[in-house]
């Protein structure tokens, strides 16, 4: 029978050495999995599997996400901005006089219900905005800031690429639905978006902004406009102007007569009757058409107007000439004197 051998532990250095051999070459598993398997395994392993909702999820997330790029592109998207950001002179505005009582009604509609429409700006550079459309909001909203305290900030809508005509057809759209605008704004914004290039013309600007108004009605537009471009950085009470009062200057403006009118506009006046009273003294009657038989032309009838103190003004043109007429009026001496002198100067001139 053979001799059974004594197995004996290895020593501690012998175990050392073993160690530090394994330490050196790790044994490797080689795997015969696929390459498409392993390629599985790790895209499992990075992301974890889902159930079906999760990944439609996951799906209505990402149109979704694409949906708002879409609309903030396109200026559909609302944004509160701080008002300091926007540039409320960007373009010129349509509408030059606030009325007190109209901005106060706005204010307290803001605090009770808070803002309800956008605004409407453009992107400008260094992170500014210019104001488009929305500027008695804007404004009513700055003030109500400054008298609460509170942050002042604008809900807005941030449009883009949008052409000089369309933001002054759109402005004019907004206050006319809103508050019907006076006849010398509509002439003026037609003036001075085309004297600020978005027209190449007055007559461009009024067909385009005023495309929806009947033709007569642009044709008075176009009156109040060449009113603006002569008189306007002189009268102080333009809103005040009639659309008669303007037809009848902007016939005398055609007539040749602007030197006269802005002589008489040489210092302002205390009101909108006192401003309108020199105007139509300096005119002079309307000239006489060449006649082709029929009926004789008609002048135009006098303007009557009704004073505060209970009388009445009626002014205009007879077939004798100019007519004054002044019914309650207390006129001191010294004006009356004036005005008497101020004819004959015009007499004197003709």
């Amino acid at each position: 029978m053979a001799k059974r051998r004594k197995l004996e532990a290895p020593s501690p250095e012998a175990l050392a050495e073993i160690a530090a051999e394994l330490s050196r070459a790790p044994a490797q598993s080689r795997s015969h999995a696929a390459p498409i398997a392993q390629v599985a395994a790790e895209v499992a392993a990075a992301r974890p599997a889902t159930d079906h909702a999760t990944q439609l999820a996951r799906l209505r997330e990402g149109a979704d996400a694409e949906a708002w790029r879409a609309a903030d592109a396109q200026g559909r998207v609302l944004r509160m901005l701080p008002i300091a950001s926007v540039d409320l002179d960007h373009v010129v505005r349509d509408r030059f006089v606030s009325e007190p009582e109209a901005m106060a009604e706005l204010k307290a509609s803001l605090s009770a219900s808070g803002q309800r429409l956008p605004v409407e700006v453009v992107a400008l550079e260094g992170g500014r905005y210019g104001l488009i459309s929305g500027w008695r909001r804007i404004t009513a909203l700055a003030e109500l800031a400054a008298e609460t305290g509170q942050a002042a900030e604008v809900l807005a809508l941030v449009r883009s690429g949008r052409e000089a005509a369309s933001v002054y057809a759109s402005m004019v759209e907004e206050n006319e639905i809103r508050a019907a605008l006076s006849p010398y704004e509509r002439g003026r914004i037609a003036a001075v978006a085309a004297g600020q290039g978005a027209f190449a013309a007055i007559d461009e600007a009024v067909e385009v902004i005023f495309a929806a108004a009947s033709k007569a009605k642009r044709s008075k537009i176009r009156g109040f406009a060449l009113v603006h471009e002569v008189l306007g950085d002189l009268l102080a009470f333009p809103a005040a102007i009639s659309e008669k009062q303007g037809l009848l200057l902007a016939q005398a403006l055609r007539d040749g007569q602007a030197d006269r009118l802005r002589a008489a506009l040489a210092e302002t006046a205390a009101s909108p009757e006192a401003e309108w009273a020199r105007l139509a003294a300096a005119m002079a009657p309307p000239k006489a058409e060449p006649q082709k038989g029929g009926r004789p032309r008609k002048l135009p009838p006098l303007v009557r107007e009704s004073l505060p103190s209970g009388g009445a003004l009626e002014f205009g043109w007879s077939a004798e000439g100019l007519v004054i007429k002044a019914q309650g009026v207390n006129l001191p001496r010294a004006d009356f004197d004036r005005m008497i002198a101020e004819l004959r100067r015009l007499g004197r001139a003709e």
